[in-house]
């Protein structure tokens, strides 16, 4: 074993969904940094092509998106996918219409990339797809019960396709943040409340910068996480191991 080049991805090639913005743009951009050969794709173009590597325009909600992709980018080693929404609600305030547009993209998409991405890797006999679940997969917080329980379904869909795909060679895990400064949270950090409020639930006592979640990605992609797969990497401060924290007064 080679140590040195334990984390270096050279030769590989990868595609990273939702690489426009946020942990998505810092994933494809760490990536590249280790070697790998990556395609940014987004909804947005222009936005996939300031992040950096080989730009490609992907709607996931659009019906066989996901298929022709998988086509037209040829053999990939590595996928990762941190396209999501939410609809901050409470239950009785939700619509159908709302529940089923967050169940489409961070459900649904996550089940068409799998099946379209994971039947290649599957026939070549290698590969590592990497999804993004949340705290919120384990913990509850009112106004986020359908993105939450999209988030825990990511968990389980991930660890099937490890159980099966993994004969083939093929790794599967997630990667569950705690809240991270993206635009998907923009309207909560507005607010100096809440902004406070979020950072004080974690042990590090402040939000994850968006980088600070790539170094997960690379590891999972990585010959370092070579027997790693059906895992849940939580990297949120702190956050589920310390969840009901509560100080004392002096």
């Amino acid at each position: 074993m080679n140590y040195e080049r334990l984390f270096r991805l050279d030769g590989k090639q990868a595609v990273v969904l939702g690489a426009g913005s946020g942990i998505g743009r810092e994933s494809a951009r760490a990536l590249a940094a280790h070697g790998a050969e990556v395609v940014s794709a987004d909804r947005d173009l222009a936005a996939a092509k300031e992040t950096g590597g080989q730009a490609y325009e992907i709607d996931l909600l659009q019906p066989g998106a996901a298929e022709r992709a998988a086509k037209e980018l040829g053999e990939l080693d590595i996928v990762v996918l941190t396209a999501a929404t939410n609809v901050r609600k409470r239950l009785l305030d939700y619509t159908r219409d709302e529940f089923d547009r967050v169940l489409a993209l961070n459900l649904g998409a996550s089940f068409d990339v799998v099946r379209a991405f994971g039947a290649g890797m599957v026939e070549r006999g290698r590969g590592s797809i990497i999804g993004f679940s949340s705290i919120r997969g384990t913990t509850v917080e009112p106004g986020q019960g359908p993105y939450a329980a999209t988030k825990a379904g990511l968990v389980q869909l991930f660890r099937t396709a490890a159980a099966e795909f993994g004969p083939s060679g093929v790794r599967v895990n997630a990667i569950a943040p705690g809240v991270v400064e993206t635009p998907l949270t923009a309207q909560i950090k507005a607010s100096p409340d809440w902004y406070a409020a979020y950072a004080g639930k974690s042990a590090l006592g402040r939000w994850a910068r968006a980088e600070e979640l790539a170094g997960a990605v690379v590891y999972l992609a990585s010959d370092a996480a070579s027997f790693v797969t059906g895992a849940v990497l939580a990297v949120d401060g702190g956050w589920t191991a310390i969840d009901g924290r509560y100080t004392p007064p002096e």
